[in-house]
């Protein structure tokens, strides 16, 4: 068996090659930026899924058996649909590819949480409700992935939620050094909680769903995150304790309300505040969605909360 990533060397991505490695099973990564360093990858490929005709000639010449589909421009920044072209295009672009194809026989199709806005739960797979581009991109993508029956092979969508763990991206690192600078602060008394997605735990349900038979997920959509929901307040007071720094103060939510709103007018000014409104609903708004499903194919997930949190303090004080 021989697996073809795409965005191998993104979050979810390295730890996934992680854990292929670990078992011996050859990869082949696909990525618009350079190889992670101590890759076991067959080969890496610094190739654009939006490039069809280079797309093709890759997936010919390695004849991989399964794709694990994790592409994508992922930021909230884009000012048209245009501008998530890899999420549309190149989406269409893979599936011409395994539609030529003679070796793949399954496609792991990455979607997002955010096909449906923060907090709605939707009634079915095809039950939309985005607010962001970004979302509404991921809704192209499963639209476009279910028009085109996969490419004609055994195909999943998977959705996950916010991932965090050792070798997050910029953004949740500029959380991570507010949280060490004591910048950070804890909007009103309430504890939320969410279904969160540590990145080991998600990488090895990725590493499920390429051995899963095929008729538990044929056709099918699922959410992926650890199983039992995170608690904001513990998941920022752990890392407080782990980075041996004090625990976030808590302020009033009328005045996180009002510093939200000083971000609103700085953004509309130009200027990028991380604190405004849109970040505010994001954490006073909870998330647990139904992972039973998930559980039945994937099994038990490998790390707990704590280890998770020990090693992503760890991680970024190295950093």
């Amino acid at each position: 068996m021989k697996i073809l990533m795409t965005g191998s060397s993104g979050l979810i991505g390295r730890w996934i090659g992680m854990l292929l490695d670990e078992h011996d099973i050859p990869w082949v990564g696909l990525d618009l930026k350079l190889p992670i360093s101590g890759s076991k990858s067959v080969a890496h490929y610094q190739a654009d899924i939006c490039d069809g005709k280079r797309l093709q000639e890759i997936i010919q010449g390695e004849k991989p058996d399964i794709v694990v589909h994790l592409a994508a421009r992922t930021d909230l920044y884009g000012k048209t649909l245009a501008d998530y072209n890899a999420n549309t295009a190149g989406v269409n672009n893979l599936i011409a590819a395994v539609r030529a194809s003679s070796s793949i026989k399954r496609v792991i199709y990455t979607s997002s949480q955010l096909v449906c806005k923060v907090g709605y739960v939707p009634s079915s797979d095809t039950d939309y409700c985005p607010n962001t581009l970004y979302g509404k991109s991921k809704v192209r993508t499963e639209e476009i992935v279910r028009g085109a029956d996969g490419g004609g092979v055994n195909w999943v969508l998977v959705r996950p939620t916010s991932v965090w763990g050792p070798y997050m991206g910029k953004h949740y690192q500029s959380m991570l050094q507010h949280v060490r600078a004591r910048r950070y602060f804890h909007a009103g008394p309430c504890r939320y909680y969410k279904s969160y997605s540590y990145a080991g735990n998600i990488a090895y349900q990725y590493f499920k769903f390429c051995m899963a038979s095929d008729k538990d997920i044929h056709r099918q959509t699922f959410y992926l995150a650890d199983y039992k929901p995170l608690c904001l307040r513990d998941y920022i007071d752990g890392l407080s304790d782990a980075m041996g720094v004090a625990r976030p103060i808590q302020v009033p939510l009328i005045l996180a309300r009002i510093i939200a709103l000083g971000g609103d007018i700085l953004n509309i000014s130009g200027v990028r505040f991380p604190y405004n409104n849109f970040r505010l609903r994001n954490i006073l708004t909870e998330y647990i969605f139904d992972l039973s499903k998930t559980e039945a194919v994937c099994g038990p997930l490998p790390y707990n909360f704590k280890q998770g949190v020990k090693a992503t303090a760890e991680w970024f004080l190295k950093e």
